[in-house]
């Protein structure tokens, strides 16, 4: 999957969250949220608000800190089958993934 120079400037916006601050008004991160409710939800919760923790990727930044982008290419690349975690890669667009990854990043505790 690609982490070049677009990863890195979509990674840069979800931290910027906007021209206010705002995760709303930054256009990468909202559209990383319809795609997460598209793609994602139905395990992880609409907007990733999900209680029941190994699926609250809310907490990706308490569980694995600076590897947490690390834990999600590797895990929405490759699944986790075994948990019902299907495997993304190759299945959606390394830019979908992208911006999935932009919103996650604006909703860490």
């Amino acid at each position: 999957m690609r982490r070049g120079k677009e990863h890195r400037a979509v990674h840069n916006a979800a931290d910027e969250g906007g021209p206010s601050g705002d995760p709303e008004e930054n256009s990468v991160v909202r559209q990383g949220n319809s795609l997460f409710n598209q793609y994602c939800s139905h395990c992880h919760g609409p907007n990733a608000e999900q209680g029941e923790r190994p699926r609250d990727l809310r907490r990706l930044k308490l569980r694995y800190g600076d590897d947490r982008i690390n834990v999600f290419w590797t895990t929405v690349a490759k699944g986790r089958p075994e948990k019902g975690m299907p495997t993304w890669g190759g299945v959606l667009d390394p830019a979908v993934l992208e911006r999935i990854w932009a919103f996650l990043e604006t909703v860490q505790k």
